[in-house]
């Protein structure tokens, strides 16, 4: 599969007793947990899709930090390419799907996550927070890559609002002179 047709996302929170990842209760199979993703829509990218699907369905505002990996797997007995995004928690916001979420350490979520695919995500995500800590870099390259990114959606939502017809008169400004 050449293109990504779903996205999903590591979202995780610092706490005093180290990292807590975000995970979502799938739909229709109450006790299996997942990580929030869904369908790239029409017009939409991945990154875009991953924000929306983490809003949608987990009630969370999330900065996206980097891409993680594409994962292909069977879903309904078709192949679907799902592209994974690092998240970091930035607040809540009004879930459109009611679903439970948990919070959990890294141990908790690895036991939790059914698929060894969604487990070596975990783990890529996992390292990648703990390498960026150890090198002193606490978060500087990820909070400008989310700055980009966050950016980057507001120049695309922008242009997709409609344009004034006619745009005001500038004020002339006149200098005082002494």
């Amino acid at each position: 599969m050449s293109r990504s047709t779903h996205a999903g996302a590591v979202v995780f929170r610092l706490t005093g007793k180290g990292p807590r990842y975000l995970l979502v209760e799938a739909t229709g199979k109450r006790g299996r947990w997942v990580f929030p993703k869904g369908h790239i829509e029409t017009g939409e990218t991945s990154g875009e899709a991953a924000l929306r699907e983490v809003t949608e369905e987990a009630g969370v505002r999330a900065l996206p930090i980097r891409r993680l990996r594409r994962v292909e797997q069977k879903q309904d007995g078709k192949s679907i390419s799902i592209v994974y995004f690092l998240m970091s928690h930035a607040g809540r916001a009004a879930p459109l799907e009611n679903r439970r979420t948990r919070w959990l350490a890294f141990d908790e979520a690895m036991e939790a996550l059914d698929l060894e695919k969604s487990r070596r995500v975990l783990r890529s995500a996992n390292r990648l927070i703990f390498r960026s800590r150890e090198k002193g870099l606490p978060w500087r390259r990820m909070r400008r890559a989310a700055a980009r990114l966050t950016a980057r959606l507001v120049r695309r939502t922008l242009a997709l609002l409609p344009r004034r017809v006619s745009r005001p008169k500038k004020r002339a400004r006149h200098r005082l002179r002494k």
